[in-house]
């Protein structure tokens, strides 16, 4: 059974940028992971993409949003990465979760949104605390418009508050997060093939 991931990359830092992205890294590291399990992602950096403010699937001229909808929609697990800003998740990453909020009302014939039968995880870095709370307000916005999260489906690092490493300058992955990854890849490809095989039920007719 073939099935198709996309991760979305919240980090504030467009591609032009001579940063590289520590939410990157720890996606291409479980990107790598899902492909153990013969799941193939797509990575998509949103701020590179012209998102515009809203709550409906199309918000008009320049809006970047219905072709990254449709992504999100010919996959089988959407993965949220994030860094963390302020305490929380990145802007950019608070502007996809918005825009979803479409979903609630694009339902089936049987009151199913579009995003039932689909899976989601969480990648958070940081250099300070907050990884729990973040990765709390990520699930309860995805599970609101209609995906459904597995077990240890979050990994995430959390660099020395104030500190000046990022996850991207370590030289080795620590064995702790290496241990998130692989139960977040087994997992979600786990249900996301239950799922593919036998969806959700509707409202009787």
């Amino acid at each position: 059974m073939s099935i198709k991931a996309l991760a979305f990359n919240s980090t504030l830092k467009s591609s032009t940028s001579s940063e590289a992205s520590s939410t990157g890294r720890l996606l291409e590291l479980i990107s790598k992971e899902l492909e153990k399990h013969d799941v193939e992602t797509e990575i998509v950096r949103l701020a590179d993409h012209d998102i515009k403010p809203g709550v409906t699937s199309d918000e008009g001229e320049g809006d970047a949003w219905p072709k990254l909808r449709e992504k999100v929609l010919a996959a089988d697990i959407l993965l949220i990465g994030t860094p963390i800003w302020l305490g929380q998740p990145s802007s950019v990453c608070k502007r996809a979760l918005e825009r979803m909020d479409a979903f609630l009302e694009e339902t089936d014939d049987q009151g199913r949104m579009v995003s039932y039968g689909k899976v989601a995880a969480v990648a958070i870095v940081g250099n300070e605390d907050g990884a729990h709370h973040v990765s709390a307000e990520v699930y309860q916005a995805l599970n609101d418009v209609g995906f459904t999260i597995p077990a240890n489906a979050v990994a995430y690092w959390v660099g020395e508050a104030m500190g000046s490493t990022n996850f991207i300058d370590l030289k080795k992955t620590p064995k702790e997060v290496e241990t998130m990854i692989s139960m977040l890849a087994r997992n979600t490809a786990h249900l996301a093939g239950l799922l593919k095989g036998s969806q959700y039920p509707g409202e009787e007719t």
